[in-house]
């Protein structure tokens, strides 16, 4: 494997263990808004797609947090994947023990649950869809406690902190780098 695995290998990789395809379609929304943070950032988009693209590839056939994202690391590892993407994609859980050190890590901390919340706010909408969707209503839904139950409140303020953006300013951003790529992700919806 050279130092920077493309796009193409990581989705190689993705595929063969992820079949569903809501979760392929999260792999693609995360993706969408870490490549759209590194662009911002004047990072390399490629490799920060990378990371975003793998950060859950192995938790279809491993759910359960004393497997994910371990055993996805030791694939990586023995596929010669390097040491630094590994533990970003480490550090997206909060009970790996690996912090949040660099700028990578706490993008895709900060994009991982908020892409997924955009994807639920957009699929409730009349239009189905991300491209009329704006910040003050995934606020609103963040405030209804029984929309998308599973996904914690603080770890979406957290990541737009660890960001140091408003919330809805890093929202907005979400919206903005998922709606980029609204077919890929299956929220072109009806518009």
């Amino acid at each position: 494997m050279s130092s920077s695995p493309t796009r193409a290998e990581a989705w190689q990789l993705l595929t063969e263990y992820t079949k569903s395809e809501s979760l392929l379609k999260h792999a693609l929304s995360v993706e969408a808004a870490v490549r759209g943070y590194a662009r911002k950032f004047g990072e390399d988009e490629e490799v920060w797609g990378v990371v975003a693209l793998l950060h859950d590839f192995d938790y279809e056939r491993w759910p359960r947090a004393e497997d994910h994202p371990f055993r996805g690391s030791e694939i990586l590892r023995d596929k010669g994947y390097p040491e630094w993407i590994i533990r970003a994609i480490l550090s997206h859980a909060d009970y790996s023990g690996v912090p949040r050190d660099g700028l990578l890590e706490k993008t895709l901390f900060a994009c991982d649950e908020m892409a997924g919340f955009v994807t639920a706010a957009s699929l409730v909408r009349p239009s189905k869809s991300v491209l009329d969707l704006e910040p003050k209503s995934v606020v609103k839904r963040m405030k209804d406690k029984a929309f998308a139950r599973g996904v914690k409140r603080e770890d979406l303020t957290a990541g737009a902190a660890l960001l140091e953006l408003p919330i809805e300013e890093h929202i907005g951003n979400v919206i903005a780098f998922m709606r980029e790529h609204a077919d890929a992700i299956g929220l072109r919806g009806t518009l």
